[in-house]
């Protein structure tokens, strides 16, 4: 039997009436109000978590300070992602219910209460992006670029320009190069050999591999 949005409603209501809130559904476009010494609690019901739903509920903080949103926990997005659905609840200040349904009986699982959010910085990856940010020369590349395109790294401009004088001088020590294009990572950049583009010919001289001078015109726009 194929599970109703107002399946819901009943084990929520009960859950809430055990806590001693007074429940009623539908009441001015509210799926759950609930009321208990002054306090109300609105409540929105989906069977899964979309757009949609958090729209009614962030639209309900027009009516009262405590919202929720409530769906299955048998939800495909929620089994997939919880802690990131858990971190959007947070931040947006919607509390998060499920309810689970087994074969005879439903379980409801406060997830979390409403309350405001201040999401810790995280100081490693901040950093990374602001190394990134002022390492990369110009703006190489167009917001909302597929993964595939958007690969201009500082790293990777670093290496083109290390390619560019090998295609002109055919090979080069590192310590040549760093003192030609003023690139002190010269050598330990071709050593890794991070892209396929560069290989030893003799000790600490280097090369073009085939791969970097067929893939050079694309990153230079050839």
């Amino acid at each position: 039997m194929k599970l109703k949005e107002t399946a819901l409603y009943l084990p929520i209501k009960q859950h809430l009436q055990k806590a001693g809130y007074e429940v009623k559904g539908e009441i001015k476009n509210c799926d759950i109000v609930a009321i208990k010494d002054n306090q109300l609690i609105i409540i929105e019901l989906k069977l899964s978590l979309n757009i949609t739903l958090l729209l009614q509920a962030v639209e309900r903080f027009a009516l009262s300070d405590i919202v929720y949103v409530a769906f299955p926990k048998q939800c495909p997005l929620y089994k997939k992602q919880v802690k990131q659905i858990k971190k959007l609840m947070a931040r947006l200040g919607i509390g998060l219910i499920v309810v689970d349904f087994q074969k005879n009986n439903q379980y409801v699982d406060v997830i979390s209460d409403p309350k405001d959010y201040k999401p810790r910085k995280n100081k490693r990856k901040q950093a990374s992006l602001l190394k990134e940010f002022s390492s990369r020369i110009g703006d190489t590349q167009v917001g909302g670029s597929t993964m595939r395109n958007a690969g201009l790294t500082a790293y990777r401009q670093r290496c083109i320009r290390i390619s560019q004088y090998l295609l002109t001088h055919k090979t080069a020590k590192g310590a040549e190069i760093k003192k030609a294009i003023e690139e002190p990572q010269a050598t330990r950049m071709m050593y890794q050999n991070y892209y396929g583009w560069f290989e030893k010919v003799n000790t600490g001289i280097y090369q073009l591999t085939e791969k970097g001078r067929s893939e050079l015109p694309h990153w230079l726009g050839k």
